[in-house]
């Protein structure tokens, strides 16, 4: 099968990763699953996918991040497409740098990463926003741009930071808010 059709989903998520594989692979994609790493790198022994769609927190506090840096090295030609539950600023500016063509947050549907498959150049037209950046949003970006620093090891983190662990633990499972 053509290369432009293959894609690889890296996620942890089953119940989340199996729906987005059955909803690729009714719109004709030949669709692979990893839920880490090294499931990727057993993978692309033997396979070349044209798409990878890969989740920024992966099992075990592994970095998503990781993955992607991987993923551009093997295959420059590669279009990914980063999908997070935790989005921020200084994440999706390390995506992008690492070599996703796309950064999306979760909830995201398959016509949103199919649309950011082909999205190849910023788009200038973006409306800005006037609202005012909240205490709250100024808080989350922080913790992660602090997090992507630490490789996303909680416990440095919290430490640089000046929070107890657990604290942080239960900052980053709750749901941003907009």
């Amino acid at each position: 099968m053509e290369t432009e059709r293959q894609l690889l989903i890296v996620e942890d998520d089953a119940t989340f990763a199996r729906t987005l594989c059955r909803s690729f692979e009714r719109r004709g994609y030949q669709v692979q699953r990893a839920a880490s790493l090294a499931d990727v790198q057993k993978l692309l022994e033997g396979w070349r996918p044209g798409y990878a769609v890969v989740d920024l927190k992966l099992s075990g506090g592994a970095s998503g991040l990781a993955c992607v840096q991987f993923l551009h090295e093997h295959d420059p030609e590669l279009v990914i497409v980063v999908l997070t539950g935790f989005a921020s600023i200084a994440t999706a500016v390390e995506a992008i740098k690492l070599g996703a063509r796309h950064y999306l947050a979760k909830p995201a549907n398959t016509d949103d990463i199919e649309a950011a498959f082909g999205r190849a150049q910023g788009n200038a037209e973006v409306e800005l926003t006037a609202r005012a950046t909240s205490l709250k949003t100024l808080e989350w970006e922080r913790i992660h741009e602090t997090l992507a620093d630490t490789g996303f090891n909680i416990s440095e983190t919290a430490r640089r930071l000046g929070l107890h662990r657990r604290t942080l633990s239960r900052k980053l499972e709750k749901q941003r808010v907009k």
